[in-house]
């Protein structure tokens, strides 16, 4: 393209455009409501708001990263202690929603990784696939057959279960 440009071959159109001078002693209404908007409803509304998240940047509260005291264990309360049951009970379920959380985590790690390895999924995703089995089973072995009305009464009681089984077939085996 050329430095020197033709300027009379590419003529700017001159500007016409009306200026707008309206000269009256009766105010625009739009502008009076919007001045009285401001003032009366914008002003307080935007002072409240500002001074409440000042003070809510003074005290920073991370709820999404709540960290719960761990609570004694329900073969730990003592006997009438309503208050320690309901704590051990609560802990329970925190516990039990983290292990599902982490067994649904490693199921989508091992799905992710037989999607990227495609037929290679048997030599490559080994790894994932055998902690997805150790998970589950250990999710089975707490959790399993609780139903969804399982508390951490029946939980403690099914443990108690299968260790007196395997000392019963520990037993059973020295017997031998």
């Amino acid at each position: 393209m050329p430095e020197d440009h033709d300027w009379e071959a590419y003529k700017v159109p001159p500007t016409r455009t009306p200026v707008a001078d309206r000269t009256t002693s009766v105010p625009n209404p739009v502008d009076f409501i919007q001045t009285v908007f401001n003032y009366v409803i914008d002003a307080p509304v935007t002072f409240v708001r500002e001074w409440i998240e000042r003070q809510q940047a003074k005290n920073k509260f991370y709820y999404y990263h709540q960290k719960f005291r761990r609570v004694p264990d329900l073969s730990e309360c003592l006997e009438g202690d309503y208050l320690c049951f309901f704590e051990a009970e609560a802990q329970w379920r925190r516990d039990r929603m983290v292990d599902g959380e982490i067994v649904e985590i490693i199921r989508e790690r091992v799905r992710a990784c037989k999607h990227r390895e495609g037929p290679n999924q048997l030599q490559n995703c080994a790894k994932e696939v055998e902690l997805l089995a150790q998970v589950t089973k250990a999710y089975q072995d707490r959790y399993g057959d609780l139903g969804y009305h399982g508390t951490a009464r029946t939980c403690l009681m099914k443990q108690k279960h299968r260790m007196m089984e395997e000392r019963r077939a520990a037993q059973e085996k020295e017997s031998e």
